[in-house]
């Protein structure tokens, strides 16, 4: 296995790679609070399912663990770690046996979103279909690449919001493009089925569990009516939502609350 760890990095990865080459790999992206990750054993365990999803070799996790915390030198950062299948020949039939490539990378924490809650837009661009990826964090993000520069052009509408909502290509509401989302609606928590696309997140099954929240397939409406909104990913935790295009919303005491109780599992995210 080769380990690669830095934040400005400098060494290269094998032309050959196949995470290079054809995305065939997996990531995990990490908050950490002085220099630990508290969620580790959860993305851990992600990244695993992924591993066998795709039939690649474990990285050493012990080895992984070791220089995470040589990294992050007790300072509080995001981690993000890559895992390929390694190098190979040319063409997509993988090597089963081949040895993991293993990138770590050291980040800025974010900045602090709005106090208010953020505002949404939706996105013009639609997640395929997949069963065989969906909940696993491949390397192929072209989806949501594309998605985030549509509000890049200045005159584009809604250029302030944080972040968009996308569908799939049969219409359902998934996620944000970097984040899972969870609506509020008849006294009930619900977040959106990831078992055709979409990412089934870390913090998504915190939430998810602390709310006691149904996953189901929403639409359009089902979101713009909701009583409450609010994103979470494992970087930024929960994101309340205050306005997505013309619909706005209030502070919600549920979000508030889970707020709370996130702070009190969570030390990166003690207000």
């Amino acid at each position: 296995m080769r380990v690669f760890s830095g934040s400005t990095r400098i060494e290269a990865v094998a032309p050959d790679d196949r995470g290079l080459a054809y995305g065939d790999g997996l990531f995990e992206t990490m908050r950490a609070a002085r220099g630990e990750v508290p969620w580790w054993d959860a993305h851990c365990e992600r990244l695993q399912a992924g591993v066998r999803r795709l039939g690649m070799v474990l990285p050493d996790i012990g080895l992984l663990r070791a220089e995470a915390a040589a990294l992050l030198a007790g300072d509080d950062a995001v981690l993000k770690l890559i895992v390929t299948r390694g190098s190979d020949g040319r063409g997509y039939a993988p090597e089963l046996t081949a040895t993991p490539t293993s990138v770590l990378s050291r980040h800025p924490l974010p900045p602090t979103p709005p106090a208010a809650g953020i505002a949404l837009r939706w996105c013009a661009t639609r997640l395929a279909l997949q069963p065989a990826l969906a909940g696993i964090k491949h390397c192929n993000r072209l989806e949501q690449v594309l998605a985030r520069a549509e509000w890049n052009d200045p005159a584009a509408a809604d250029r302030d919001a944080f972040d968009g909502l996308m569908c799939s290509t049969e219409g359902d509401v998934v996620c944000a493009t970097a984040a899972n989302l969870f609506v509020l609606k008849n006294g009930r928590w619900s977040t959106p089925t990831v078992d055709r696309c979409g990412v089934a997140g870390v913090c998504r099954a915190w939430a998810k569990a602390a709310l006691d929240a149904e996953e189901t397939r929403l639409d359009v409406t089902d979101v713009e009516t909701a009583d409450a909104v609010f994103l979470c990913n494992a970087v930024r935790g929960i994101l309340p939502v205050a306005r997505l295009g013309a619909r706005q919303w209030l502070p919600h005491p549920q979000v508030a609350a889970l707020r709370a109780q996130l702070a009190s599992n969570h030390p990166a995210f003690i207000a």
